[in-house]
């Protein structure tokens, strides 16, 4: 029976079936590092990675750029609205 997810536990998943779905919907991955010593903090890592496949990507980025265009649109008529 498959779960939530549409996986099927008794079914086997190649490396191909798992590179497919995290290309196809992306995965973020964060983490921290803090190297010290004796309490003192000498290096401090922020790590973020984006895993996702190059047609998304800029699917999201032109999202991003329509949305901005739109809210810029919107300002500039709502000041053109107050000016008159």
């Amino acid at each position: 029976m498959p779960t939530q997810y549409g996986v099927n536990p008794n079914q086997d998943v190649s490396l191909l079936d798992i590179l497919d779905v995290i290309l196809d919907k992306g995965v973020v991955l964060r983490g921290e590092l803090i190297i010290s010593i004796a309490d003192i903090d000498l290096i401090y890592l922020d790590l973020r990675l984006l895993i996702t496949s190059v047609d998304k990507l800029m699917e999201s980025n032109e999202r991003k750029i329509i949305g901005e265009e739109d809210t810029k649109w919107s300002i500039d008529q709502k000041r053109a609205a107050g000016s008159s």
